[in-house]
């Protein structure tokens, strides 16, 4: 068997303290503070939260929403569908039955927990019933307490599609 033998580099003193690459990183550092300095208008900053995003497109997860069907009841049947492809297990399904003539069963109790959720959108490509989306724009959920950010049926089928993503 052959055997390569691969040099190693920065064996000499100077490569050691590293002062050399850090005077390098500080020179690209200060070359963009003076940049931006001389020229404030052209920063790609915005004062969030007064101004808002506005580049948001139709492929933006928000948070989430329950969809209804035109009596204002909720599409979802309580498949466990969405629970199951959740990878952070953030949503917590419990089923009744239903006796209004649309499905077999609807939930009971539907809960999507947001500090847990990592907004992949596994769960809207799992609904076979199109009954969950996150394209509500919410891209901004604050709270003192976290109670709040767990949402239930009522709060998810409250909140409705942004109007910014509806002319996508």
């Amino acid at each position: 068997m052959g055997i390569k033998v691969v040099p190693r580099y920065g064996k000499s003193f100077k490569d050691k303290l590293y002062l050399p690459a850090i005077a390098g990183g500080m020179k690209t550092t200060f070359k963009h503070f003076v940049k931006n300095f001389k020229d404030i208008d052209n920063l790609k900053t915005m004062a969030y939260p007064e101004v808002q995003p506005t580049d948001l497109n139709e492929r933006y997860r928000g948070v989430h929403r329950l969809t209804k069907h035109e009596n204002n009841t909720e599409k979802c049947v309580a498949c466990f569908m969405c629970a199951t492809a959740c990878p952070a297990d953030c949503i917590f399904i419990e089923a009744e039955e239903r006796f209004d003539g649309y499905d077999e069963k609807r939930p009971k109790e539907f809960k999507i927990d947001l500090l847990e959720c990592v907004f992949c959108g596994y769960c809207v490509e799992a609904c076979p019933c199109d009954a969950i989306r996150m394209d509500t724009g919410i891209f901004s959920f604050t709270s003192s307490k976290r109670e709040d950010f767990v949402l239930d049926k009522k709060a998810l089928m409250a909140n409705e599609r942004s109007k910014d993503l509806n002319n996508g």
